[in-house]
């Protein structure tokens, strides 16, 4: 305990002053979003339903996305393809990961005394509690990073990817995330258990993308809804018909991370999503890469533009930029063009003034550009 000099000191009424807001913003219940690497790791938190915590327990359901927080990756072969982080992970284990999240049930005030690892399943002792993985490439799927993942979490994955992490013989469960297609689609109908009925994980995908590279993962939550619209909601069942959705609550939102990009046309489905649906959160980066010979690896910053004016999110964040130290002959012929924000709405405005012969001002529909950097969080209010 401090003595009465230290309470005192400015560090000591700074620590106070910072836990104090930090307290205060967590009361609010809103989602969390942290950037636990340079790249493309993130851990998502989000607030789950005032019925779900009247009797104590964890404030936040936990899902962590594409960990890779430290080692090399190698797709195909070494000699191929080898990359490692060019920046250390803020975030460096599993186990920092786990104390991340329980730093934070405590500042809210969640999680009490021998309930420090209780999941929402009662199964296992992580306070992960799904982790989530996008492709089956391995600067996504991870094995070093996955393996250190309790055997017990959940993990929802892409064919590809959660064929490959089956293969392991780590985890209990391994669950194919389903595609959200289809005009008119109802969000609920993609919360497969063990998911809570408040969240849904499920993939967008472009028909035109053969190898559904250029895709996206959708988080979707309704944390607003009273325990009894929740159990009216359909959910998907492996390979069953669902009833009719009864008319719902319109009070759902969604993060969408898409660390290649995605085709704005692919976001169709979501725009027409029944009930609809708020995108609070697009997660895509900014950087243009391809290869050489034609291959279009990651989609940039102007197919972000385009894919955000559709969205009109709250949020747009960026992802999956890191520059990393590579080998393998890939690395020879990687093309990369890097551009801010602003200076792609020049280059729009510039070409709009070429085309119409007057002056035209590119706008991104008020997006709120965020560049989150490696171990910054964010809170979505």
């Amino acid at each position: 305990m401090p003595s009465p000099k230290e309470a005192n000191s400015p560090s000591s009424q700074l620590y106070s002053s910072l836990h104090e807001t930090l307290t205060r913003t967590l009361s609010i219940r809103r989602p969390i979003l942290h950037h636990l690497n340079a790249d493309s790791t993130w851990l998502l938190q989000i607030p789950r339903p005032p019925l779900a915590t009247a009797r104590g327990g964890r404030i936040y359901y936990n899902i962590l996305i594409d960990p890779w927080l430290k080692g090399g990756q190698s797709d195909v072969a070494k000699w191929f393809s080898q990359q490692w982080h060019s920046y250390e992970s803020a975030v460096g284990s599993i186990a920092d990961v786990e104390e991340l999240i329980w730093g934070i049930e405590e500042a809210a005030g969640g999680g009490r005394d021998g309930e420090r690892g209780r999941r929402d399943d009662g199964v296992g002792d992580s306070c992960i509690d799904v982790v989530a993985v996008c492709h089956e490439f391995t600067d996504h799927c991870h094995r070093e990073t996955l393996e250190e993942v309790g055997r017990d979490v959940p993990v929802f994955a892409t064919k590809k990817a959660a064929d490959l992490i089956r293969s392991w013989n780590h985890f209990r469960t391994v669950y194919e995330i389903p595609p959200f297609i289809g005009n008119g689609t109802d969000w609920r109908a993609t919360s497969i258990p063990p998911l809570p009925e408040y969240i849904s994980i499920s993939r967008i995908v472009a028909q035109s993308d053969a190898f559904y590279y250029h895709s996206a993962l959708v988080f979707t939550f309704d944390t607003h809804q009273k325990a009894s619209n929740l159990a009216k909601a359909p959910r998907r069942s492996n390979g069953h018909s669902l009833p009719d959705p009864p008319e719902a609550d319109p009070i759902t939102e969604c993060v969408i991370y898409t660390p290649h990009g995605v085709k704005p046309e692919a976001l169709l489905p979501l725009q027409n999503a029944s009930p609809p649906i708020k995108t609070l959160c697009f997660i895509h980066g900014l950087h243009d890469v391809s290869i050489s010979w034609g291959q279009q690896l990651n989609l940039g910053v102007h197919n972000g533009l385009q894919a955000q004016r559709r969205l009109k999110s709250k949020y747009w964040v960026g992802t999956h930029d890191e520059v990393k130290k590579g080998g393998g002959l890939v690395g020879w012929f990687l093309q990369r063009k890097v551009l801010t924000v602003e200076q792609a709405l020049k280059e729009e405005e510039a070409k709009l003034n070429r085309v119409e012969g007057e002056k035209s001002v590119a706008k991104v529909d008020d997006a709120r550009f965020m560049d989150i950097g490696n171990g910054q969080s964010i809170f979505l209010e």
